[in-house]
């Protein structure tokens, strides 16, 4: 049997068991005593049963009244809770969002946004997947994350993307290489150096591979997953390496220094990406919102010549 009963005739049902006097638990529902009747009568017609007993000085409970008191104050209750748990959800008092990022931008750009993000909506938990490019498009197809910032790859029309930021490449290499003096360098002028890449799997290696290919640099043989590595190894004299420019926090060395490539082919695109199939919760609207308003201050510096925030002081 299908039942349609309001939230509001479970309140009427409830006053008049409180009150026991239709006048006053009107009152209480702030409904005239006519229309209160016709409530009370919708919900025993629902319930199939007389829940009062009424005569002209009382009203009590039936047996089936007296049963259905402790049910229908739980249902309101758990009505209650529910809408006050939602409105916290909307009000972002609670929640939970997940971000996947590439770890240059998860240990560099993102940590400030995040922060920020905390401050605002201290109930949400926030959970974030540092991972190369393709780990992140992953982590957002099967829904465990909600946002990724990540490279352009194959496979992205699935999803909805926006532009980021542009993420230029610099040389990296010890303070007594021959071309640690320049201010900035030609990729010609790379020739002959003893280069140290990134493994294959990353974006920045699948990025750099074409462009430096008829450059005539020489492959050290030396490829390692981590930027630290990368740091270790140029540090120890084994070679050189050329690194987006949001990476040169790992960088910052005594013995280091990183020049800028004269490339402007030479750019990494850095990309926003969400589900096109799936809307997101209020609670990542919000965060989305923040990496946003980053992404478009800093594409604002950029065009008036300043360094963007999360990069000053990289080199």
């Amino acid at each position: 049997m299908q039942t349609n009963i309001s939230t509001r005739l479970l309140q009427a049902f409830l006053a008049l068991a409180d009150c026991r006097h239709f006048g006053h638990a009107a009152e209480r529902c702030h409904v005239s005593q006519s229309a209160f009747s016709v409530m009370i009568q919708k919900l025993e017609a629902a319930a199939g049963a007389r829940l009062f007993e009424r005569d002209t000085r009382n009203v009590t409970l039936t047996p089936e009244g007296e049963l259905f008191v402790e049910v229908a104050r739980q249902l309101v209750a758990d009505i209650e809770s529910a809408f006050s748990n939602m409105s916290d959800y909307v009000a972002r008092r609670k929640g939970r969002v997940a971000i996947a990022a590439l770890p240059s931008l998860a240990a560099g750009w993102l940590p400030p946004v995040l922060a920020e993000y905390r401050r605002l909506y201290p109930g949400v938990t926030v959970e974030l997947f540092d991972a190369i490019s393709d780990h992140c498009l992953d982590l957002l197809r099967h829904g465990k994350a909600d946002i990724a910032l990540t490279a352009p790859g194959p496979n992205l029309l699935e999803f909805d993307t926006r532009p980021l930021c542009s993420d230029p490449f610099y040389l990296v290499c010890r303070r007594d290489h021959k071309l640690a003096g320049k201010r900035r360098i030609k990729i010609s002028q790379l020739a002959g150096c003893e280069l140290i890449h990134l493994a294959r799997s990353t974006s920045v290696r699948q990025h750099l591979d074409a462009m430096l290919h008829p450059s005539g640099t020489v492959n050290t043989g030396l490829e390692v997953e981590h930027l630290a590595t990368v740091a270790a190894l140029i540090e120890s004299g084994l070679g050189v390496s050329v690194v987006p420019e949001l990476t040169l926090f790992q960088f910052r060395l005594p013995n280091l220094v990183a020049i800028p490539l004269d490339a402007p082919e030479l750019v990494r695109p850095l990309l926003i990406v969400t589900p096109k199939e799936r809307s997101l919760s209020i609670a990542a609207q919000g965060l989305l919102a923040l990496v946003e308003e980053k992404a478009t201050a800093e594409m604002g510096n950029a065009e008036k010549g300043r360094p963007p925030a999360g990069k000053r002081g990289a080199k």
